[in-house]
């Protein structure tokens, strides 16, 4: 699976867990040429807080498009050091 966002790949990986719809890539898998830091969280009552990053690719920044649980409760344990997308970014096999 890849995302991918203004035609440059983001993060790929075979290794991806689908909850409630979102693909999570290993982080380890993130083109960090593409990823910059975001202060930006979020909480979820059943998975925890979330952190965000934004991208920045060819000179564009997309904003707090891709999240993830740095210490995610126990129920959502399989998406511990994983990333998912949103904003524009598409997911692709």
């Amino acid at each position: 699976m890849k995302a991918i966002w203004h035609d440059t790949v983001i993060a790929e990986s075979d290794d991806i867990v689908v909850l409630e719809g979102n693909h999570y890539f290993p982080i380890s898998s993130l083109n960090r040429d593409c990823i910059t830091f975001s202060n930006h969280h979020t909480m979820c009552s059943w998975k925890g807080q979330a952190s965000y990053y934004s991208l920045l690719v060819n000179g564009e920044m997309n904003t707090d498009a891709a999240w993830y649980y740095p210490e995610p409760k126990n129920e959502a344990d399989s998406i511990k050091d994983r990333v998912a997308f949103w904003k524009g970014v598409k997911i692709e096999a």
